[in-house]
C-alpha cells in the first residue's frame, strides 16, 4: 500500500463540516476514493441512495470485495473521518463534491448525455457557493460543459472539474495512490483546486482541458477493449485450426518486448469497456468500425464457445457447469458479466446448466462449487478466479483463460 496518514486536508473552508463528499459513494468507484481521502487525513462524507450500503459503511463493513480497503474503512469510521448518509442535504456540507455518476447506454447502444445533470438535480438545492464539483465517472464528451451550464443556471458560485477515475477493481487501494491523476477544469481557479485535492493522493497530476480529459478516459477504456478483441479474434483463428492460442502467445512474447502487451483470450466484460466503446462510437456519429467490430468479437465469444462445444458434445443431453459468474477474476462484481450471457445460451442448448462462484454473493441461484462439479458432465471456467487453479477433476473442462495451465483449445 502506498502513502501514509495524517496529511493536511486541501484548502479547507471553515463553514464546511467536511473536506470531501462523494455522491454515489458506496459503490466500487466512490467508496475506495472516499476511503483513500480519509486515509490521507481528509474529513469525508459519503452520500448514497442505498440505505443498506450506507448502514454497512457506517458499521465499518465494505458492501463489496476490494482488497486492502476493509481495514482502512474500519479505521476511517472509528476515527470519525468518514461517515455515510442517505440524506441529500449532506452534499452541502463539504467543500469538494465528487460525483460518481456515469453515463449509461440504453438498449439501443445510445448514451444518455443528460443522465449526470438529471441525477444532480436531486441534490441541487444543497449545493453552496464556494464548492468545487468534481465529475469522476466516465462521461460522454461535452457532459462537463453541460454540468457547468446547469450549475450556472442554479445561481451558485461553484467551480466544476472533470477528474476521471483510473483504477481497476481489485487494485483500487494501490492504484489510487500510485497512478497519476488526470485533472481538468475550465477556470484556472477550478484547476488549481482540483490539483490540490488530488495531490493528497498522488505526487503526479496530469493537467488537461475538460474535453481532452473526457476523451482521454474513453480512449483508455476503448483501447483495452480493442486489444481484448484482437486477442479473442486470434484465439478463434488458432482454435478453429486445432492450435493452442496460449502456447502461440507465450512463444511470440517470450523476451520480445513489442508483443509483451498482447493479452490472453477471455471474456471482455464489466460495467465500463463495452459501454464506453459505444459512447465513443456515438460521439463520432457511429463512425467507429473498429469499435463496433471489437464489440461483435467480444460479445460473440460466449456464442463461439458454445458453438465449438456443440461440435464435440451432444449438449442437449449434458449438464453443463459454469464456474465463475463475476465479470473478472478475483471479483464479486457481476455487472455486465458475459458469464450470464453464456448461461442464457446454454439454457437453450444444454440439458441443464448449473453455476457457481466463490466470490459472488448477489446471486442466490448459485450453488456450491463442489456440487456443480459433482453434478456436471462438462465444466466451463468462465471467470479466471485464482481458486480454480487447484481444480482437479476427470471431467472435460473448457478453459479459454488457461487457468489450469493445460492450454485453451476447445
Amino acid at each position: 500500500m502506498a502513502g501514509g496518514t495524517g496529511m493536511a486536508a486541501p484548502h479547507s473552508v471553515d463553514e464546511f463540516d467536511y473536506d470531501v463528499v462523494v455522491i454515489g459513494g458506496c459503490g466500487h468507484v466512490g467508496l475506495p476514493l472516499a476511503i483513500a481521502f480519509a486515509h490521507r487525513g481528509a474529513r469525508v462524507s459519503v452520500y448514497d441512495v442505498s440505505q443498506a450500503a450506507v448502514g454497512s459503511v457506517n458499521a465499518g463493513r465494505l458492501p463489496f470485495d476490494e482488497p486492502g480497503a476493509g481495514p482502512l474503512l474500519e479505521r476511517a469510521v472509528a476515527s470519525g473521518r468518514l461517515r455515510a448518509s442517505a440524506d441529500p442535504s449532506v452534499v452541502g456540507s463539504a467543500e469538494h463534491v465528487v460525483v460518481v455518476i456515469g453515463t449509461p447506454v440504453d438498449e439501443y447502444m445510445n448514451p444518455s448525455q443528460t443522465a449526470v445533470p438529471r441525477a444532480l438535480e436531486g441534490c441541487a438545492a444543497s449545493l453552496r457557493d464556494g464548492q468545487l464539483m468534481v465529475l469522476r465517472s466516465t462521461v460522454f464528451p461535452g457532459v462537463t460543459a453541460l454540468v457547468e451550464k446547469m450549475i450556472a443556471g442554479l445561481g451558485v458560485q461553484i467551480d466544476v472539474a472533470f477528474c476521471p477515475e483510473r483504477i481497476a477493481e481489485g487494485k483500487a487501494m494501490t492504484e489510487l495512490f500510485e497512478l497519476p491523476q488526470i485533472v481538468s477544469a475550465r477556470s484556472p481557479a477550478g484547476l488549481d483546486r482540483a490539483v490540490r485535492l488530488f495531490s493528497l493522493l498522488t505526487e503526479t497530476v496530469v493537467e488537461l482541458s475538460p474535453e481532452e480529459a473526457e476523451l482521454a478516459k474513453l480512449f483508455t477504456n476503448v483501447w483495452r477493449y480493442v486489444k481484448f478483441a484482437t486477442a479473442n479474434q486470434f484465439y478463434m483463428m488458432a482454435n478453429d485450426r486445432g492450435l493452442d492460442f496460449e502456447r502461440i502467445r507465450q512463444g511470440l512474447s517470450q523476451d520480445y518486448p513489442r508483443a509483451a502487451d498482447m493479452p490472453g483470450a477471455g471474456f471482455a466484460a464489466g460495467p465500463c469497456l463495452f459501454k464506453d466503446t459505444m459512447q465513443l462510437a456515438a460521439f463520432n456519429n457511429n463512425n467507429f468500425a473498429l469499435g463496433h467490430t471489437a464489440m461483435t468479437i467480444n460479445e460473440g465469444l460466449p456464442l463461439y464457445l458454445v458453438s465449438r462445444l456443440e461440435h464435440k458434445y451432444d449438449l442437449s443431453s449434458l449438464t453443463v457447469g459454469i464456474l465463475g459468474m463475476a465479470f473478472k477474476g478475483g471479483s464479486d462484481d457481476i455487472r455486465s458479466s458475459l458469464s450470464y450471457k453464456l448461461k442464457r445460451i446454454l439454457e437453450f442448448k444444454a440439458g441443464r446448466v448449473l453455476c457457481a462462484d466463490p466470490h459472488v454473493t448477489a446471486d442466490r441461484s448459485l450453488l456450491p462449487q463442489q456440487e456443480v462439479i459433482d453434478r456436471s458432465d462438462l465444466l466451463i471456467i468462465a471467470a479466471p478466479h485464482p481458486e480454480y487453479r487447484r481444480l482437479v477433476t476427470g471431467k472435460p473442462v473448457a478453459d479459454i483463460w488457461n487457468v489450469l495451465g493445460q492450454g485453451v483449445t476447445v
